[in-house]
């Protein structure tokens, strides 16, 4: 939002202003939706705009505004926290980012072709998208003392908030069938080449289209066009048809296209190790020695966002914002069904209020409705097999959206409470 500062105008001509900017800014936002000018995940959440104006601007901002981590740098971690839940969806999406930003097309061929800073990151990548709960001081001191190889902590404090909103937003995009139709990069490639719109613009006045690397019928409309035969000898003759054209352009012109042909082999399971490694019961029994994490001792307001914000100029309050979003948009679901949603997930994530009764959960949430929370927040992955189905109480497509963000920022304050105590361990130590 806009805020006009100046005094020269009377208290209620500024308030007009300002409210001529935020609803010119819902309109621009909704006109883009229509136009198909943003990518799947965005016209998904076009039914709240509101939340959707907050959220294009903090992916804006950790992925291509000022910041500590290289832009290759970013989309690479945000392809190796989509590749965690196996999302091909954000998979190929980051993939394509990645090579325009000038990220080397080798590193897509595997996370042991990654630069080993990189590769340093997976072990709190796996253990912040799967069990959070296990987010040590020790993983932090190994980052930040990695002699040559180590991270800064304003770096690292960037990686893992790239690392929190990609798992989350994979709960997002699971939960609301982003991923269903969408086709396995190993089995069919793009239609001509990757889109080249930035969904992450659209927030931020870039609306723009650019032309240079499409035909009209080859601009995202929703999801990246993919060809849709798959056929081998088709895709042989798209394979022989570039090569012909290849031999007609420069040396520079033929590296772009080879650098695009990589993404259709950023297949997510090259891009992590220990397959196996996934979301158990948060356990709480006296034996075990993983603590309940306990808000009144670490909370978001009171210490988490003070400190992500000193470390990295102005992330807080562009997360603060979108925790505020989710909480206070219209819906037909009451604040306290909402609440138990949010509580909920940060229960099985292992995080408890002390003043809260865990029994509303239970009373205002139906059986199916939590067994869909919780799959879509720990396992999305797993939500389209036949053991975890995701049908329940039917709902307008608004409403079914509005508890998919609601998981999706709880997951994703969760997961930032996890870290953001341990760097703070690591600090006091």
């Amino acid at each position: 939002m806009i805020i006009c500062t100046s005094m020269d105008y009377p208290l209620r001509t500024q308030c007009q202003r300002v409210q001529k900017q935020v609803n010119g800014e819902k309109e621009r936002l909704s006109l883009l939706v229509s136009r198909g000018s943003v990518d799947a995940v965005s016209q998904q959440m076009a039914s709240h705009p509101q939340y959707l104006e907050s959220f294009l601007r903090t992916q804006h901002y950790i992925l291509h505004m000022d910041g500590p981590l290289p832009l290759p740098y970013r989309h690479y971690i945000a392809i190796m926290a989509a590749a965690r839940h196996h999302c091909n969806y954000l998979v190929y999406l980051h993939s394509t980012h990645f090579l325009r930003v000038g990220g080397d097309p080798k590193w897509l061929q595997g996370l042991e072709a990654a630069p080993p800073r990189l590769r340093l990151l997976d072990h709190i990548n796996k253990v912040l998208a799967h069990q959070p709960w296990l987010t040590a001081c020790s993983h932090i001191q190994t980052l930040l003392k990695a002699g040559e190889q180590c991270w800064s902590l304003a770096e690292l404090v960037q990686a893992v908030v790239i690392l929190a909103h990609c798992h989350s937003l994979c709960s997002f995009v699971f939960g609301c069938d982003t991923d269903a139709d969408f086709v396995p990069l190993s089995s069919k490639s793009p239609n001509g080449t990757p889109p080249t719109f930035c969904p992450f613009d659209a927030a931020n006045g870039n609306t723009n289209v650019p032309q240079s690397h499409a035909t009209p019928s080859e601009h995202i409309t929703g999801r990246p066009s993919l060809d849709s035969s798959g056929d081998v000898m088709c895709l042989k003759e798209r394979i022989q048809k570039s090569q012909e054209e290849r031999e007609k352009q420069t040396l520079q012109q033929t590296d772009t296209e080879e650098e695009e042909e990589m993404i259709c082999l950023a297949d997510p399971s090259r891009f992590i190790t220990d397959p196996d490694f996934c979301y158990q019961e948060f356990a709480r029994k006296e034996e075990d020695h993983f603590q309940v994490f306990r808000v009144q001792d670490y909370s978001w307001e009171d210490h988490g966002f003070s400190l992500v914000n000193r470390l990295y100029s102005d992330i807080g309050h562009l997360l603060d914002d979108r925790f505020r979003s989710v909480a206070t948009l219209s819906s037909l679901h009451s604040d306290d069904l909402k609440r138990a949603i949010w509580n909920y997930i940060h229960c099985v994530l292992g995080i408890r209020y002390d003043d809260y009764d865990y029994g509303e959960v239970n009373q205002l949430l139906e059986r199916d409705l939590k067994l869909y929370v919780k799959a879509v927040a720990c396992f999305p992955d797993s939500t389209k097999t036949p053991v975890c189905p995701l049908r329940w109480t039917p709902l307008k497509t608004s409403e079914r959206i509005h508890i998919n963000l609601l998981i999706m920022e709880a997951r994703l304050q969760a997961e930032l409470l996890y870290a953001l105590r341990a760097i703070t361990q690591y600090m006091i130590a």
